[in-house]
């Protein structure tokens, strides 16, 4: 590029996303002079799913903003928790996060997710389409303009990203209400309705039970409940002061 220099500093928990030169504070960059500040921030490796406030020499702008030169830039991180304006909060998950949709669900929390791997435009276009968060590990997908919004997962540990999700958007809670299979909503029923479909030491052992409405997947307190049951237990405690109604 050559055109106006301008300082640009990042937020702690964005410097994983930009060079090493970059992570200790201002650095210069020569932009174009056209480009706007969200392209300028993007070129340098932080998804705009991830910046919070941008701020140029103090005040606030929009990521249209084009820079000028001698300005200093200033890149937030996202305020959590982070509020999605315009749908109900609602998630779509990429082919890599099956473990981390499988508990959201077991949460409540409406979790699509696509097991098998259908491209970044697809995905971009069903986030949009759904008006669902998209998230995702993978930087270029968070990049897509069609998005209709997203956030990175930062870990690659299960538990690390289910909390690193509660604790950023803070989604309504509603343990044991969806199929972990499908995302279906489940429906408490009765053991008549379901015993051709247990199996015989189940129906002796077991009497609650619940189904999926959509995928008609039945659902117990097997044997491992207890281990589900420390994940749910462990969310409500930190998080479950919004509960869904």
């Amino acid at each position: 590029m050559n055109g106006p220099e301008i300082q640009i500093s990042f937020a702690p928990g964005l410097r994983l996303f930009v060079s090493a030169e970059r992570r200790t504070g201002p650095t210069p960059v020569t932009t174009d002079g056209a480009s706007s500040l969200g392209h300028v921030v993007e070129s340098l490796g932080v998804p705009l799913t991830e910046a919070g406030r941008l701020l140029v020499d103090g005040r606030p702008v929009e990521a249209a903003h084009v820079p000028s030169a001698g300005e200093t830039v200033e890149v937030q991180d996202v305020t959590r928790p982070q509020q999605v304006p315009g749908a109900p909060l609602r998630f779509l998950l990429d082919v890599h996060l099956g473990t981390l949709a499988r508990r959201l669900r077991l949460l409540g929390v409406d979790a699509s997710y696509e097991s098998e791997d259908i491209g970044d435009p697809a995905l971009a276009a069903l986030s949009a389409r759904e008006r669902r968060v998209m998230l995702s590990r993978d930087r270029g997908l968070l990049r897509r303009r069609e998005l209709w919004a997203g956030a990175y997962v930062y870990s690659d540990r299960p538990d690390e990203q289910l909390r690193d999700v509660l604790e950023r958007f803070a989604p309504p809670l509603a343990p044991w209400t969806r199929c972990t299979a499908c995302n279906g909503e489940l429906s408490g029923t009765d053991k008549d309705a379901v015993r051709a479909r247990l199996e015989q030491g189940t129906e002796k052992t077991y009497d609650v039970f619940a189904q999926c409405v959509k995928c008609d997947r039945v659902y117990w307190r097997g044997a491992h409940h207890a281990r589900l049951e420390t994940i749910v237990s462990d969310a409500m405690r930190e998080f479950g002061g919004a509960t869904a109604g």
